[in-house]
């Protein structure tokens, strides 16, 4: 029989999309399985108005012959004449399936058919571990079968044969083992359970296989016996198509243990269906605790991408931005547009409207949380928390509006606040937002301003996290309030009574602490006498933009540190005994005296000494 070539542009074209499209060569069960699935589909879809037609035992039956090395895929659906073999496989990224959709797009019942093939690309994943494959297939309505068989790029054949029941017949010939592959895995029962769970689990119909188990033998004790069953490999009705009033919390517990490996329970399910622009379910989760793996290179961000039960992608970054990116969960829609091959989607306006509806819904989910269920929310704040209030920082600002009714703060009343809770408990004669950085909550209770700040009456945010004050620096304001750090100079609560003379103290101690800052040898941008203290002697704060924290953040990144440095001021509080010493100090013990009172302030800060040695000598001459 003369062997008739392929109708695309180029045999390049088929040997591009047998080596080049599908990046995993696993692919090519799932895409069998879909072509087997609409073929079924359509059969179910003719027998809706058809009476004549039995639709009653439809299913996908999947074969495997270890010593012939043979993959069949068959299924009692629609199936195809000789010429529908020719045209949809004769040609390539020519699909019957979406050619099927457009015929019928006016007929009501259309509404039951989820047709998965669009392009007709996928069956050619069949040539990355086959060497020769053969379609038999029966239309319904024709007498005869066809057989159609073709060892890759230099063309097919097209001949009757017999079969006796409607539908098609796919038998894939498993290319040999070599040292980079081993195709032999795809001839073993266990492998493909998995990649049927793993890619077709969701599939309407039962994909059922023999599976060959070993069972303890009844008549002889301690003996076993070899059974051969059908097994249906596929669960069939996704869960999150299920309504949410027919599923058990326990049901959406054990799913998310079993689909994404964790041993606890999620802490939120978020279970949604979407109609509008684009129309999709989704089924989300937030876990318990972050995966091992939340702060490597390693981790992965993204949901599973489902089109019509079938998976997609396994990890789908753009439909999650990245302070999102500890969710787990999936997504599945018919709308998406999918490209060459299922496994490549066009980054289309579909998609990005998918996105945007998920990054809303769990914003929205997760304000429902922080206001029916505060001590469950603070619990996920504190795993996840960060990535919320790098999202405030990051791409400019951009996402700031969205988040920041969603970011907590210790505060010094105690617990947690939100920046509306903060601002409406605020003072009338409070003009800002005062905060406060330290590695803890602890040390920056103690911070000689923030108790000064809390003795005036007013509430002090704590700033535990490296990202918090650039976070809030992005933010700039909130409800009309800005934001103060006490640990800058800026910020002044004394009297102008208070104020006027501790400038009058500055002014007359000029010279001495002119001196005090020459000793510091440009450490310091200033001394000055201050009244902020309270009964604390000394401390340091900044002038500018860039605050004792954020330099500390700074300086701990790569090439960090490196002409960003915050402007150091000590400040030495005028009322303390201290003070006097220092002016009645000769000069030699006035440069130990301003050494041991810098390095104090940078202990206070949270701040190395960089001479511990020389600090620890000086004080104990002192003594």
């Amino acid at each position: 029989m003369r062997k008739k070539q392929f109708k695309a542009e180029s045999k390049k074209l088929l040997d591009m999309m047998i080596n080049s499209i599908y990046t995993h060569k696993e692919i090519f069960l799932r895409e069998l399985i879909s072509n087997a699935s609409d073929a079924t589909d359509k059969l179910y879809f003719k027998s809706l108005t058809d009476t004549a037609i039995d639709a009653s035992d439809l299913k996908i039956r999947i074969e495997l012959d270890k010593e012939n090395r043979l993959i069949t895929v068959k299924d009692n659906g629609i199936g195809m004449t000789a010429e529908e073999l020719e045209s949809n496989l004769g040609t390539i990224a020519k699909s019957d399936s979406l050619n099927f959709k457009n015929e019928n797009k006016d007929d009501e019942n259309l509404e039951n058919l989820e047709v998965i093939g669009q392009f007709g690309v996928g069956f050619y994943s069949s040539f990355m571990v086959a060497d020769r494959v053969e379609v038999i297939s029966k239309a319904l309505g024709s007498d005869g079968a066809n057989k159609w068989v073709s060892e890759g790029v230099e063309g097919y054949t097209v001949e009757p044969c017999e079969k006796e029941a409607v539908g098609t017949t796919v038998i894939l010939h498993i290319k040999d083992d070599n040292e980079n592959e081993n195709y032999s895995e795809y001839l073993d029962q266990y492998r493909i359970r998995e990649l049927v769970k793993k890619y077709s689990d969701y599939i309407r119909y039962p994909i059922v296989m023999e599976m060959t188990s070993q069972v303890p033998d009844k008549d002889n004790e301690g003996e076993y016996i070899t059974e051969v069953n059908d097994e249906v490999l596929n669960s069939q009705v996704p869960l999150w198509r299920k309504n949410k009033s027919e599923i058990k919390a326990e049901e959406y517990n054990e799913f998310y243990k079993q689909k994404f490996y964790d041993f606890t329970d999620p802490a939120l399910v978020i279970h949604s269906k979407t109609e509008g622009q684009a129309t999709f379910d989704a089924l989300m989760f937030i876990p318990e605790n972050a995966p091992m793996d939340f702060y490597s290179k390693e981790f992965e961000k993204g949901l599973q991408l489902y089109s019509n039960g079938v998976l997609i992608m396994d990890k789908c970054a753009d439909l999650l931005p990245d302070y999102f990116s500890f969710v787990r969960g999936l997504v599945d829609s018919s709308d998406l547009t999918l490209n060459i091959s299922r496994e490549v989607l066009q980054h289309d306006r579909q998609l990005k409207i998918i996105a945007k509806a998920i990054d809303k819904k769990l914003k929205s989910e997760l304000a429902k949380l922080l206001k029916n269920d505060r001590e469950k929310y603070e619990k996920f704040f504190k795993t996840f928390g960060v990535q919320l209030k790098w999202g405030v920082y990051a791409d400019y600002g951009m996402n700031k509006d969205g988040l920041k009714d969603l970011i907590i703060f210790k505060s010094s009343n105690g617990g947690y606040v939100t920046l509306k809770e903060y601002t409406e408990r605020m003072a009338d004669s409070q003009s800002d937002i005062y905060y406060a950085c330290g590695d803890s909550e602890e040390k920056i209770a103690l911070l000689p301003q923030v108790e000064a700040v809390k003795e005036k009456g007013f509430e002090v945010l704590y700033f535990t996290d490296d990202v918090d004050e650039f976070a809030i620096q992005m933010l700039m304001e909130y409800e009309g309030k800005h934001f103060a750090n006490v640990q800058k100079d800026e910020v002044d609560l004394s009297t102008d009574a208070e104020k006027e003379a501790v400038q009058k103290k500055n002014e007359s101690s000029k010279e001495l602490l002119d001196k005090m800052k020459e000793i510091l040898g440009g450490e310091v941008s200033a001394v000055k006498f201050t009244n902020k203290l309270g009964k604390h002697a000394v401390s340091l704060s900044a002038e500018g933009y860039v605050s004792l924290e954020m330099a500390k953040v700074l300086s701990q990144m790569p090439g960090g540190g490196e002409g960003v440095k915050a402007q150091l001021v000590l400040e030495i509080n005028s009322d303390h005994a201290l003070a006097k010493k220092l002016e009645e100090a000769d000069e030699k013990t006035l440069e130990k005296y301003t050494k041991i009172l810098y390095n104090q302030a940078r202990l206070i800060a949270g701040l190395t000494v960089e001479n511990p040695t020389e600090f620890a000598d000086m004080i104990c001459e002192l003594m």
